[in-house]
C-alpha cells in the first residue's frame, strides 16, 4: 500500500443508490460483490486515496415506514424518480438499527471482499460511525434511552419535524 499523501482525496459513494442502478442492469438485487472492477478502476485512476461508502449499515422497518409515509419526502422521491415503486423507498441509510453490514448488500463477507479489491487498486475504505444516526427501532432505544435527547408531548406537538414517538416494550418515549 502506498504511503498516504499529506492531503488525501476522498471519493464518496451512496452505496444503495449505486447498487440500485446496478440491479436494474442485472435484473435482480445487487450486492457489494456485484460491483464490477470496471467501476472501481476509474476511481483509482482519478487519483483518489479513499473510497467512502455511505449507507452500508443495517437499517430496519421503522425507518422504511417513516420514509414511505412522509408526504414531502415522497413528493421529492417522485420528482427524482418518476417511475417510483414502493420497494424503491428503502428508508434512510442514516437510520441505523445496527452497525453491521446490511444483509441485502451482501453482509460482512461481501464488504471484506470489496475492501480487498479496493486495496489491490491502492484505495482505502472509509465507513462512518455516527452514534446519533440510529433508527427508532435500534436496540438502544429500548435498552439505553438515556443515550438520546428526550422530548415531551408538547415538544412533539410544537415541533413534529424535530421529535418522534418511539414505541418500546418499556413504554413509549418522545425523542429528539
Amino acid at each position: 500500500m502506498k504511503a498516504l499523501p499529506a492531503y488525501p482525496s476522498l471519493y464518496q459513494i451512496n452505496t444503495r443508490v449505486w447498487l440500485t442502478e446496478l440491479a436494474r442492469g442485472l435484473g435482480r438485487p445487487a450486492t457489494l460483490d456485484d460491483i464490477p472492477d470496471a467501476l472501481l478502476d476509474p476511481v483509482a485512476g482519478m487519483g483518489f486515496d479513499w473510497v467512502w461508502l455511505l449507507s452500508v449499515w443495517r437499517t430496519g422497518a421503522a425507518a422504511q415506514r417513516i420514509s414511505r409515509s412522509n408526504p414531502e419526502w415522497r413528493r421529492e422521491f417522485q420528482e427524482t424518480l418518476p417511475d417510483l415503486r414502493e420497494e424503491d423507498i428503502a428508508g434512510s441509510g442514516f437510520a441505523i438499527t445496527g452497525y453491521t453490514v446490511h444483509p441485502g448488500l451482501g453482509g460482512e463477507a461481501a464488504l471484506a471482499r470489496l475492501r480487498e479489491r479496493l486495496r489491490q487498486r491502492g484505495l482505502r475504505l472509509l465507513l462512518d460511525f455516527v452514534p446519533n444516526h440510529t433508527a427508532p427501532d435500534h436496540p438502544w432505544a429500548e435498552d439505553h434511552p438515556e443515550y438520546y435527547v428526550g422530548g415531551t408531548e408538547r415538544d412533539l406537538a410544537q415541533a413534529p419535524q424535530n421529535y418522534t414517538r418511539v414505541q418500546r416494550k418499556g413504554g413509549d418515549l418522545v425523542l429528539a
